[in-house]
């Protein structure tokens, strides 16, 4: 097995790194190995001169900072894993300094356009039934899709209106999901998905067509079905039902850190840019309204 083999599955085993990241760490490490190879390197002869070669490579090639920064960090711990294996002595990435990027604010709805969009799909059919349930859950507990398509069963506690689920690095949490998303889940389960499921022993709560669990790209598929309809253009996603989730949450009284535990994340510097979005917000309204801005 091949140094980077070595290192992606550390990653997978010890620190329990989700597919997606795996396939970053890939992606990167692979195309760093590969610049070093068209100069004669290996992972072991790589130093940081020739890192510094690579990032100003990546910079004429019109790579963004944010990238570059990334990749950076990919190989600061890739490097990190050789010198605990006693393949290299030093971790040359140790000595470059990752580009600053800037913070780009996430895309935010208003109450409005997703008032439109949850009210989009027909509850007169299956299909209709657990797509409102779908969006009801989204933006009603601020679940990424991949948390929502895991859910099973047993993870709900509507009396409660609460669902447990497995976020990034396996870490579980319980999400309040509002008594909308509550009925709307309901409805779902008592009718709709009683005529989607094909297996009394399938414990997905969102099904297919088919009675399987529901896709994290058919979720993403019917979404953009529905914007289309409603509200084109309006370049709605379900993770922008999460960001519209926290930034209502915070413009209507709530504190950060409850926002931080629902939202699952780890770093409180990451939900603290939403509320840079409602000052951006407000000096928008103060432009707009007051006679002297």
């Amino acid at each position: 097995m091949d140094l980077l083999e070595r290192f992606l599955e550390r990653l997978e085993v010890e620190r329990n790194v989700s597919a997606n990241t795996l396939r970053a760490y890939r992606s990167d490490l692979e195309q760093l190995l590969a610049f070093a190879d068209r100069d004669g390197r290996s992972a072991q002869t790589i130093d940081h001169r020739f890192l510094r070669r690579y990032l100003a490579y990546l910079q004429t090639s019109r790579r963004s900072r944010r990238t570059i920064a990334r990749k950076l960090s990919a190989a600061r711990t890739f490097y990190r894993f050789l010198v605990l294996s006693g393949e290299t002595e030093g971790n040359p990435a140790a000595l470059l300094t990752a580009p600053t990027s800037e913070r780009r604010l996430p895309k935010v709805a208003s109450v409005e356009t997703v008032r439109e969009l949850l009210a989009a799909p027909e509850t007169s059919t299956s299909l209709g039934q657990r797509d409102r349930a779908i969006l009801e859950v989204l933006y009603g507990g601020g679940l990424r899709v991949g948390e929502l398509v895991g859910l099973d069963l047993a993870d709900l506690n509507l009396s409660g209106g609460e669902a447990r689920v497995m976020g990034k690095g396996s870490k579980e949490r319980v999400v309040l999901i509002g008594s909308e998303a509550v009925e709307a889940v309901a409805t779902y389960l008592r009718d709709g998905r009683m005529r989607l499921r094909r297996r009394d022993t399938e414990q997905a709560v969102f099904l297919n067509r088919y009675g399987d669990r529901l896709s994290t790209n058919a979720v993403r598929d019917r979404m953009r079905k529905y914007v289309s309809s409603v509200c084109a253009g309006r370049g709605l996603t379900p993770h922008v039902l999460r960001h519209s989730f926290a930034t209502h949450m915070l413009e209507n009284g709530a504190d950060l850190r409850a926002v931080q535990e629902l939202l699952g994340h780890v770093d409180l510097s990451s939900t603290q840019i939403y509320t840079h979005l409602g000052t951006v917000r407000l000096k928008q309204i103060h432009a707009k309204s007051h006679p002297r801005a």
